[in-house]
């Protein structure tokens, strides 16, 4: 991307993350002052603990090569498919469904030790200002007085609980999994493509996992898998809360997987943490929050990111969000041109994000922490028959809002079914 002349004006954005540093990077090409806060260094990252399983998918990397931040795209391993599988209901061990489809373009993972690191030190290249410190109210209110808009992107944290809770976006009140994540060496690959593979198993959660990009000594990269684990709070899943230490967690990941998918434990029995942080345990609680936060002193910040959009990961759609998050408010920041960025352009621009885009996939998200419906089940079932309709729900990942058609209706659902089916048939 190309250098283009200066603008003068000034942007400040707290929080180094995916959205954060893809926008600040973007902002810094067109011209703009942007000045960077985090609370950690680049070396404090990439020592520390894992962050997030960040599954991104070709549209959202598609605009970090649009970018120039597409720096570990060659030593990434390729996710070129999704598969799902649901456990027969007897404990055989066998599945009831299976079905493995092509994306159509591949997906990727960088441990975001990896990526934010180096996105940082691309920041400071491209001429931006890094600033190491904890950001309170009073921080906040300095950045505002000396730029022209403040961009909250951090997405952990009590400074983004200041965003008041958008109630009406906010359908779901309380965490509805027990998250884990497990970053491993030595995994047997399976007899087909490499894919996000899910395992859907009725009342107790999923897991899923995917080959990614990760640490390795204090420079080096190397490939790993990442395990994601969901457990329904209270099921047998929700199991993490008296693990302490990396040996524990390997053992109760390595105990799921044996317990409730077994031909994932397979695979599995000559795993390796990557290092003692390629771990993590926690709950999200799925929110909305509004984009405008006014300061003691009148004065504004807007929200970016996963700061006020919040989705449980078993969609695998929060860096993809984040990313075209980074877009649409780049897009919304050149246009405004020189006029003010005042409280009604900030609701705006977000409004239209979330009606346009984040809606469906907040939607889509939230569905699938709850049992199943009929149709459903029936769905992904029949992809198992029908190659076309696994690939069109292996490719709504790519973009969600495509399963507003027939994801939600059972009428859809059951035309979708039959259209698919009769032209299996055909074929």
């Amino acid at each position: 991307m190309e250098q283009e002349q200066k603008t003068g004006r000034s942007v400040a954005i707290v929080g180094a993350g995916q959205a954060g540093l893809l926008l600040g990077c973007a902002l810094l090409e067109r011209g703009y002052k942007v000045t960077m806060v985090t609370n950690r260094t680049a070396e404090e990252v990439w020592n520390g603990r894992v962050m997030s399983s960040q599954c991104m998918f070709d549209p959202a990397l598609q605009i970090e090569r649009d970018w120039g931040m597409n720096q570990w795209e060659a030593p990434c391993p390729d996710i070129e498919g999704l598969s799902v599988s649901i456990p027969a209901p007897d404990g055989s061990g066998n599945k009831a469904i299976h079905w493995a489809s092509r994306l159509n373009a591949v997906a990727q993972s960088v441990d975001q030790r990896v990526k934010m690191p180096g996105w940082m030190a691309e920041f400071e290249r491209r001429g931006g200002e890094l600033i190491i410190e904890n950001v309170g109210v009073p921080e906040l209110e300095r950045l505002a007085a000396a730029h022209e808009l403040v961009l909250l992107a951090g997405g952990k944290g009590e400074i983004v609980n200041l965003f008041p809770r958008n109630e009406a976006r906010s359908p779901i009140r309380q965490p509805m999994r027990q998250l884990a994540l497990s970053y491993v060496t030595g995994m047997k690959r399976h007899d087909y493509h490499e894919c996000v593979n899910f395992n859907l198993i009725p009342g107790v959660g999923e897991y899923f996992v995917f080959p990614a990009l990760t640490t390795k000594g204090e420079k080096d990269t190397q490939a790993c898998d990442i395990m994601v684990f969901e457990g329904v709070p209270g099921g047998p899943m929700d199991c993490w809360g008296d693990v302490k230490t990396p040996e524990e967690h390997l053992e109760k990941s390595l105990e799921v997987l044996k317990t409730f998918v077994p031909w994932e434990y397979e695979r599995c029995r000559d795993v390796q943490l990557t290092d003692d942080n390629g771990r993590l345990a926690g709950r999200v609680t799925p929110m909305v929050r509004n984009a405008v936060l006014s300061l003691p002193s009148g004065r504004q910040v807007m929200g970016l990111g996963d700061a006020i959009l919040v989705n449980d990961p078993i969609t695998g759609q929060g860096s993809n969000n984040a990313t075209k998050s980074a877009k649409h408010y780049f897009d919304a920041i050149v246009a405004r041109g020189n006029q003010s960025f005042d409280s009604d352009w900030m609701t705006r621009t977000f409004d239209d994000l979330y009606n346009g885009y984040a809606e469906p996939v907040v939607r889509w998200t939230n569905s699938l922490l709850f049992p199943p419906p009929e149709h459903i089940v029936k769905l992904l079932g029949a992809a198992q028959q029908a190659p076309a309709l696994a690939a069109r729900i292996a490719n709504g990942f790519n973009d969600p809002r495509d399963f507003k058609d027939f994801w939600f209706d059972a009428a859809a659902t059951d035309r979708l079914i039959a259209q698919s089916m009769q032209a299996q048939a055909v074929a």
